[in-house]
């Protein structure tokens, strides 16, 4: 009689651990090793909490200052970028003048 209690005993403890086969079933098995070994070592669990959540904020804290220091040097290059068109046009401009200058000028001395 202490055999059939603990078959049945045996029976009753491997029903909750059988899973639905196929992709479902494995996703469910592997969640329920990951919680027990967390259940059993908290401590282990905690640590990696501590080194990978630190590992993501330092990676998430990097990440926006290089975003900052691109979007800085955008408006940097768009300073420049109006700067030197500001300089060729005053350029050109002058140039211009000067041309026009030289060609009034030679027209008055064919005129004199």
């Amino acid at each position: 009689m202490a055999t059939t209690e603990q078959s049945g005993i045996e029976g009753q403890e491997n029903q909750p651990n059988q899973v639905a086969p196929g992709f479902v079933g494995a996703i469910e098995e592997q969640y329920k090793k990951l919680k027990d070994h967390a259940e059993a070592y908290p401590y282990v669990w905690g640590s990696y909490t501590v080194v990978y959540g630190g590992l993501f904020l330092w990676t998430a804290y990097r990440w926006r200052k290089l975003r900052r220091t691109e979007d800085r040097v955008r408006g940097l290059q768009t300073k420049l970028r109006k700067l030197v068109e500001d300089e060729q046009s005053a350029v050109t401009a002058s140039k211009s003048a000067q041309s026009v200058e030289k060609s009034s000028s030679i027209s008055d001395k064919k005129t004199s």
